[in-house]
């Protein structure tokens, strides 16, 4: 009997040990959080008149999990830019209308999995005919002009004006940001010349209100994507009830007036949660 008794503390010992385990590896096995990566940038179809149906196409994504895309189409300029957001238009395809004659069209594409979101803005179409033009529509400027000749990754040494550098690319992480989050990391992608990845452009970012993270700059790799790391501030939150964290992102060129030459500016925001 004793022997019997025994036997069952021994197996009940092993069945706790296993359990205690098991735990363990719960634990230290969280997700790595990987919002979605564009490898490959979105882009439009259709001909760029007026009455004519532009449809946005994806590009290709990675990231964990399923991925959904939501669209922001914008009106530029005959140059491709001083875009602005047409109300209403968030579907992939869009139906071009009067006030598009003239200008140029974009679409920003956004990917978002479990983890996060990254958006990425498609180049400009061509200047958008009128509803009568019986030909093609006129081409896009030049990419060359200020650009230098080839594909792929350019360096920001060998850009000039008139091209822009173009922000269209950002991811934070974590995502989203927690009211205790001490330290984050931002991601920007900096592109230029009909989309190319710009190579040793400055990013300079901050957060809006001031001093609620710390203020960063890195220079884009040859892939385009800077990583900036940003710690946390007295600033933040900025209100007790702050659903999105607001930051100022600049590229430029070194060596450039920051506020000049091919150098731009734009507003990001990412979720914020105080409850995590």
């Amino acid at each position: 009997m004793l022997k019997k008794k025994s036997l069952l503390f021994v197996f009940a010992v092993l069945a706790l040990a296993a359990s205690l385990a098991a735990g363990m590896v719960g634990v230290g096995s969280a997700a790595t959080q990987a919002p979605p990566v564009n490898t490959a940038p979105p882009t439009i179809s259709g001909t760029a008149r007026e009455g004519e149906t532009l449809t946005a196409n994806n590009g290709t994504w990675t990231g964990t999990g399923t991925i959904t895309y939501s669209y922001q189409w914008q009106r530029c300029d005959k140059d491709g830019g001083s875009c602005s957001a047409i109300s209403g238009a968030n579907e992939k395809t869009y139906n071009l209308k009067n006030p598009d004659e003239g200008n140029t069209i974009r679409v920003r594409v956004t990917a978002t999995n479990r983890d996060g979101s990254t958006g990425r803005t498609t180049t400009p179409t061509g200047v958008v005919a009128d509803k009568g033009a019986g030909g093609p529509a006129a081409p896009a400027p030049p990419a060359a002009t200020g650009c230098p000749a080839g594909t792929g990754a350019v360096a920001v040494a060998s850009i000039a004006a008139p091209a822009r550098l173009v922000i269209d690319g950002q991811s934070i992480s974590p995502s989203p940001v927690g009211g205790s989050t001490q330290s984050l990391t931002v991601r920007i992608h900096v592109s230029a010349c009909g989309g190319r990845a710009v190579q040793g452009a400055v990013v300079y970012a901050t957060a809006v209100p001031f001093n609620q993270f710390s203020v960063a700059q890195q220079a884009t790799g040859s892939d385009g994507w800077a990583s900036l790391t940003m710690n946390r501030q007295v600033g933040y939150p900025a209100t007790p009830k702050q659903q999105l964290l607001v930051m100022f992102v600049r590229a430029s060129k070194p060596g450039e007036n920051a506020l000049g030459g091919i150098s731009s500016r734009r507003l990001v925001s990412f979720p914020a949660n105080l409850s995590r």
